[in-house]
Order: C-alpha cells, then sequence, then structure tokens
C-alpha cells in the first residue's frame, strides 16, 4: 500500500516533472526508481508487479543479466561510429535478426516509428521503381484505430483526433479502412496501391484482436494484386502474443516486417525494418539513414536481447501462461467489465461506459502494487514481462479481482 511518506515524497518530483516538462502524457502518480525481472520500485522502495513492461519492450524482463552484461561490455568498447564506418557488432547483429526472422536483408533504426517510416519509404519506392505506380500517386492502405508512431506522416493517417488534431496539413497517400474487414480491404485496392500497413492486433486500440483468418485473408489479397503487405510488430513481436511474431498464427509472412520495442529488451533503443533482396534494394547510399542506427552499443545489446528470447523460450512461455491468465480474467465475474480479449500475455479488459473509464482502476490496482495503464480510455491492458511466472500472475489475479469487484 502506498504511504503518506510516498505521497509526501512523490509530490516533489511530480511537482518538478510538472513544471518543467512539456505536459504531453498522463502517466501515473508514480516515481519509479529501480527493476528487476518483473518488479520494480519507486522513490520511497515500495514493490510493484509491472504489468505494462514499458508497453512490451521489457519482454526479457527488466535489466536481465545477460543483456545488462552485453551493454557494460560494449560500453567499454566502442559506442558510435555512425554509418560513415562498419563497425563489428552490427552485422552479426543483423546476420542473427535476419536467420532468426527468416529474411535476406534488415535496415536497423532508432525507435519504432522511424522503422514505420522507413516502411513507408521502401513501399513507396518500390511502388514506383518495381510495380510501375505513376510518379507520387502511391498509395498505402492503413487501419482504422491504429497506433503506428507520432511522427507527422504516421499521425497523418490516424484517425485517433487527439493524436492528429492541429498538426496538419497532413501527408496524403493513405487510404483508411475498417479493422479486421479483409473486404473491405478488396474494395480499396486501386492500380496505384502499393501496401497495406496492418498491426497483428491492435495494441493501443485497446487491444483489438482480429477475426481468425483475417491476416491470411489480408495476405492472399495482397499478393493477388501486387500489394506489399506489411505488418507492424513493434508491439506485438518477441513472444509477446505467444509466437515470436503475432502473423506467426496465420502463417503469415509480411513482405515487410516492422520490428523495434523488445529488440532491445528495453535497454536501449533499437528499431528495424526487415524484407528481401527486391524490396530492400530500391535503398542505395545516401537515400535513407540514421547517425544511431545500427550503433555497436545498440547492435551488442539487441543480439543479447534476441539471445535470451529465444534460449529461454519466452514465446512459449507466454503462449502458456497468457491462455491460462486471460481464462481467470474471463471467469471473474464483475458488472463493470463488457469483455475481456486478447492473445498470449496481451490482454485487454474493457470497462463498460456506465461505470467510468479504465483510469480508476489502473489507479487502485496501483495502491495494491499493480502497474497496469489504461489505452483508450475504456481498456486496462495487462501486459506483464513475459519472464513472470504462473505463482505471480495467481497474486496479482487476487487483487485484480477485488479491484474489479468493488464498483
Amino acid at each position: 500500500m502506498m504511504t503518506t511518506a510516498h505521497r509526501t515524497k512523490t509530490a516533489d518530483f511530480l511537482e518538478e516533472v510538472d513544471r518543467y516538462s512539456a505536459h504531453n502524457y498522463h502517466p501515473l502518480p508514480v516515481v519509479l526508481t529501480r527493476g528487476e525481472g518483473v518488479w520494480v520500485w519507486d522513490s520511497d522502495g515500495n514493490k510493484y508487479l509491472d504489468c505494462l513492461a514499458a508497453y512490451s519492450a521489457v519482454n526479457q524482463g527488466h535489466r536481465h543479466p545477460k543483456i545488462i552484461e552485453a551493454a557494460k561490455a560494449q560500453l567499454d568498447t566502442l559506442t558510435l561510429t555512425s554509418r560513415a564506418f562498419h563497425n563489428d557488432q552490427m552485422g552479426p547483429f543483423l546476420h542473427r535478426l535476419c536467420d532468426l526472422m527468416g529474411y535476406e536483408r534488415a535496415l536497423p533504426m532508432n525507435t519504432g516509428a522511424e522503422a514505420v517510416e522507413t516502411a513507408i519509404k521502401a513501399v513507396r519506392r518500390w511502388g514506383y521503381r518495381v510495380k510501375g505506380v505513376p510518379a507520387n500517386r502511391a498509395e498505402i492502405v492503413v487501419c482504422e484505430n491504429n497506433f503506428h508512431g507520432r511522427t507527422t506522416t504516421v499521425v497523418s493517417f490516424s484517425t485517433d483526433t487527439d493524436a492528429n488534431a492541429d498538426y496538419g496539413p497532413w501527408t496524403p497517400g493513405f487510404m483508411i479502412i475498417p479493422y479486421g474487414d479483409a473486404e473491405a480491404l478488396k474494395a480499396a485496392i486501386t492500380p496505384h496501391t502499393v501496401g497495406f500497413l496492418v498491426e497483428p492486433l491492435q495494441g493501443e486500440g485497446g487491444v483489438i484482436v482480429p477475426p481468425d483468418g483475417y491476416l491470411n485473408a489480408a495476405y492472399e489479397i495482397c499478393r493477388a494484386n501486387k500489394v506489399l503487405f506489411i505488418a507492424d510488430e513493434i508491439q506485438t513481436g518477441f513472444g509477446r502474443t505467444g509466437r515470436m511474431l503475432c502473423c506467426e498464427w496465420e502463417d503469415v509472412r509480411p513482405d515487410v516486417l516492422v520490428l523495434g520495442k523488445a529488440l532491445s529488451g528495453g535497454v536501449y533503443p533499437v528499431s528495424a525494418m526487415l524484407a528481401d533482396k527486391p524490396i530492400m534494394d530500391v535503398f542505395q547510399p545516401g537515400d535513407h539513414g540514421s547517425t544511431y542506427g545500427g550503433n555497436p552499443l545498440g547492435a551488442a545489446i539487441a543480439t543479447a536481447a534476441l539471445n535470451v528470447l529465444v534460449d529461454e523460450q519466452l514465446s512459449k512461455r507466454a503462449q502458456r501462461l497468457g491462455q491460462w491468465f486471460l481464462e481467470r480474467l474471463r471467469n471473474i465475474e464483475a458488472p463493470c467489465v463488457a469483455e475481456v480479449r486478447g492473445k498470449g500475455l496481451m490482454i485487454g479488459v474493457e470497462i463498460k461506459r456506465e461505470h467510468g473509464t479504465a483510469r480508476p482502476y489502473c489507479e487502485a490496482l496501483m495502491e495494491r502494487g499493480i502497474l497496469a495503464k489504461e489505452t483508450h480510455e475504456q481498456v486496462i491492458r495487462f501486459a506483464p514481462p513475459l519472464v513472470i511466472d504462473k505463482e505471480t500472475l495467481e497474486w496479482a489475479l487476487t487483487h485484480i479481482t477485488e479491484v474489479l469487484k468493488a464498483t
């Protein structure tokens, strides 16, 4: 439980950040200072179960020893060269990533939004140079309720008015269709369509799981129309949904794969776009790049993060525990719950509007030592690090049940 001393001391931190930071976030009023595995501690030493995992960036758990060891070793040798020179870490990292994901090429970046922007540029250029779309006419189909980042181009095709209001003029070239509707995709495709950008499961949109068969149907539609299937697996990738990639649930191999977050185990920003040579070779020296993309520190960390995912079989762990956790949440008889949905250890509990928003439930859970965060106002998202065990989830369920039944 949070003490009075905690509130007083925390208030100093909160007042400082309120004074000096742009008010572009609405975090829970907790100040974290340390993390280990699935647990985090605040400035007064109070312990919490992390059920957000930094939006799935910490799938391997906070400060995984093998990832931290790799980071420390690289810090003692070389951190940054820029892409003006080679370094001895990027090649092995990209080799490991391509082999693990089954692609011929990878382009390393830093943030997820950068990787999405990279994919958009690659797909548009492919459309002009390979498919033969007339100059400046390329179209990319996207879905309602999407979240692909915060850059100007990306928010141009968002349907979230909080994300794009007063940021215009918006970048053209995007067609928005309903999520989970393969027929809508088929109807939206024109001779100028070059790509379909989709999240296999919408995380920020409220943990929305598409109908069974949707990804496969969408992929076949793209293939039949010479349209590239672009999967944004930044949040759903690396074991989060019970497979290394969420697309694997329907045996779909995207033409373009976008990765980030857990690619570095929450230790350093690393992202990447992956594709085979016919797509990736549209880039030539000077066409696209990043000073920090592929830097030796990030590459060493990401290689270790990938090895942890594989060696500890975290995808299988997420599938096994996620299925059990999902069913237990569904069995909670609470009048405030509209629906419980998810896949693997990405689970959303939707609160009925007549019972208010999800925020007060997250605040109540925080008071009990569980950190979860609302998304799209009505949904409590549970996405703990994949290293969590069943005993800890049992403990969490007791408190989650009491909080949900308290209204």
